[in-house]
């Protein structure tokens, strides 16, 4: 990666000008809506016996919802952005290519869409990559990533294992390493999906074609799943000024909410053991997104949900908008249809209005076999 001293600031013009970058390596993803979950998402809950709400009166918000479809971008994740925009950073750092840089190559940990996203990015510009995966990865995504070219070497699953392979291929290669979330260029790189989504919502919003004939004419607000918060604080980032609220959404389970609990009790957590379904949120949130999210007070709020409604959300997008999404990209769908907190508050901020929200569908990369043990029984 730049040296830290070397990046551009952490504001809306420095994401405006990553995605100069990273554009014409990406997928514009479209943004799409549903009739059918914004009526369950505009409509109170049934019933809230035998939940975490259980005693409270339902909330009634109005919520039009708009998706970005990331599950549609290469690697089927988002993370490419961050990956091109970090490679396209450090190919125009002074001396690196000339100095052997791009036989040196870069490394990162990763055993999940980073791995494929950077493996892609080194590759479509001459780099050789070194990726350290963990031996316990799925079987697909150590196949993607080697299909990309990259040169896997296997470590144990502890962060510190993982680490530790890293040190050792840097010492023995001189590669440049590229974290997944934790670097402002990674979260810059990220942030240019907030800023496409605002405008293809504001182009739908105010074209005759526009499916909700109460929406606004740009977005109230926008939810991200948060693990390493490296989307969130882009995200937040691109709203900057704007007028949105961002808000931030994790699974429970475990303590997977780190940023939920750190953003309440005014300090970043910075260690989280989960085996969450949602296995791309299972990380801590980052210092640098930290500062966005928390210190400087560009997220809105924090909120989090359980495994069953996540996999609930994740079924109904599979089943009502036929689309294949990741369990972590269904997360903030679930927040805006189950968690009382977040509708209660909606319904008391937008009144009769309500809000467009958009929501980022972060990822696709599922297999057919996990989607049948999570559209199974659950014990």
């Amino acid at each position: 990666m730049a040296d830290i001293s070397t990046t551009a600031p952490l504001t809306c013009a420095s994401v405006q000008a990553a995605h100069a970058i990273v554009a014409p390596h990406i997928h514009l993803t479209p943004v799409v809506t549903s009739q059918t979950l914004t009526k369950l998402a505009s409509t109170p809950q049934a019933n809230l016996d035998n939940t975490r709400f259980a005693g409270r009166t339902p909330a009634n918000p109005t919520i039009r919802l708009w998706f970005k479809c990331e599950n549609l971008q290469r690697i089927g994740a988002f993370k490419v952005r961050g990956a091109f925009h970090a490679i396209g950073k450090l190919m125009q750092e002074d001396g690196w290519v000339a100095g052997g840089g791009k036989e040196r190559g870069v490394v990162t940990h990763s055993s999940g869409n980073h791995a494929q996203a950077l493996a892609l990015a080194a590759k479509e510009n001459g780099i050789a990559a070194h990726i350290i995966m963990p031996t316990i990865s799925v079987p697909q995504k150590i196949a993607a990533t080697r299909g990309y070219g990259a040169n896997v070497v296997f470590s144990g699953s502890t962060s510190a294992e993982r680490e530790a392979v890293a040190a050792d291929v840097i010492a023995s290669t001189g590669a440049r390493l590229v974290p997944p979330y934790d670097h402002p260029d990674i979260l810059l790189g990220q942030g240019t999906m907030g800023l496409e989504l605002q405008s293809q919502a504001a182009d739908i919003m105010t074209s005759d074609a526009c499916p909700y004939k109460d929406s606004h004419k740009t977005l109230d607000a926008i939810m991200t799943p948060c693990g390493g918060g490296g989307m969130l604080s882009g995200v937040a980032l691109s709203c900057e000024g704007t007028g949105i609220k961002v808000f931030g959404a994790e699974p429970s389970f475990q303590g997977a909410d780190d940023a939920k609990r750190g953003y309440e009790s005014g300090e970043r957590i910075p260690t989280v053991s989960s085996l969450t379904v949602a296995d791309g949120l299972r990380t801590p949130v980052g210092a640098h997104p930290w500062g966005v999210i928390y210190e400087r007070r560009l997220v809105a709020g924090m909120y989090s949900v359980t495994e069953d409604e996540i996999v609930a959300a994740m079924r109904l997008v599979f089943e009502r908008m036929k689309m294949v999404v990741e369990p972590s990209a269904c997360v903030p769908l679930a927040v805006a249809l189950f968690d009382e907190d977040f509708r209660s508050m909606v319904e008391r901020e937008a009144g009769a209005e309500g809000w467009d929200l958009g929501i980022v569908f972060s990822g696709g990369n599922v297999g057919a076999d996990a989607l049948g043990k999570l559209f199974g029984v659950r014990e």
